[in-house]
């Protein structure tokens, strides 16, 4: 039984592997990245007349696109709440556990409770922004079996 693990002793840890905005596709997740922030745009919060708002006493979710990237390419981010306070456009962040959403047929970038958003020093690798992987659109095809 030695490759059992004691009481009480943590599992070793994984190293990340890190990925490159180019090699991301749609539906994926578990994503490590290393981006700069290129640009960052608050989204206004819409306001429904309806029944469907948040619950009383809550507050409405914030909410910023911000267009990510790195030395290969560039990919619309969606933050959320306390991660619009940290995806500032010149920060450079690291994107633990991101997944891709599909949204109109492009891809978006996002973080969610199980991931994590950490503001790191600034890298010195140049954005390139003619690679906008959110400009691509995608159709999904059902195949006849």
């Amino acid at each position: 039984m030695a490759t059992a693990a004691k009481v009480g002793e943590k599992p070793a840890l994984r190293k990340p592997v890190f990925v490159k905005v180019d090699q991301l596709k749609p539906g994926t997740c578990g994503h490590t990245l290393i981006v700069k922030v290129v640009s960052a745009n608050p989204v206004p919060a819409r306001g429904r007349a309806g029944g469907g708002g948040p619950a009383v006493g809550s507050r409405p979710a914030r909410i910023a696109e911000c267009l990510v990237g790195d030395e290969t390419g560039v990919i619309v981010f969606t933050a959320r709440n306390e991660q619009v306070d940290m995806l500032m456009p010149g920060n450079t962040a690291i994107l633990r556990n991101a997944r891709i959403d599909m949204f109109k047929g492009s891809m978006r970038l996002a973080v969610d409770k199980w991931g994590r958003v950490e503001v790191t020093e600034p890298a010195s690798f140049a954005v390139k922004e003619d690679n906008n992987l959110s400009l691509v659109e995608y159709e999904l095809v059902n195949v006849p079996e």
